[in-house]
């Protein structure tokens, strides 16, 4: 199963409204869960070994925050503000290398298709580009920080 299939999943879950979908297949087992706006998607994926019985692993629970709890007031004044959102889960890298310059800064302009950041998943890096042109106000996750779907990563300024 790829990360696209992953995606898709997710995806069809949240908009169907169901609370708990468990998916079990040969050497990947995926469970969603949604529930009062927090989507939580735990995914293990073990290999074989030849001789051996495979035995499920124990899943820790996950944290799922809340973007919920920002004032109204700092509401109000983003809204004028494209959000930049994550389409992938993983973790978030503001650089290409350690040893590069960050793809972007609070006051970069952007166009459509320029590389705003890196999302590791899965020990793939996807560059993630820009849909939209402006300039960036607000970094909103911190470096080297798991993300999640749909999760708002930069605030743009359109004019």
């Amino acid at each position: 199963m790829d990360i696209k299939e992953i995606q898709n999943l997710i995806k069809f879950v949240a908009k169907s409204g169901a609370s708990e979908v468990k998916l079990e297949m040969e050497d990947v087992k995926i469970t969603i869960r949604t529930g009062s706006n927090k989507t939580e998607t735990t995914i293990v994926q073990a290999a074989p070994i030849a001789g051996m019985p495979q035995v499920a692993a124990p899943i820790a629970p996950q944290q799922v925050t809340s973007l919920e709890n920002t004032a109204p007031k700092a509401e109000s004044n983003d809204a004028k503000f494209i959000t930049v959102k994550s389409p992938i889960i993983g973790t978030f890298y503001r650089k290409p290398s350690p040893d590069k310059p960050n793809f972007v800064e609070v006051g970069t302009e952007i166009a459509v298709g320029d590389v705003v950041c890196v999302i590791e998943a899965m020990k793939l890096f996807n560059e993630i580009e820009s849909e939209v042109s402006g300039k960036i106000v607000k970094v909103l996750v911190d470096d080297s920080s798991p993300v999640e779907f749909d999760q708002p990563l930069f605030l743009v300024d359109p004019s």
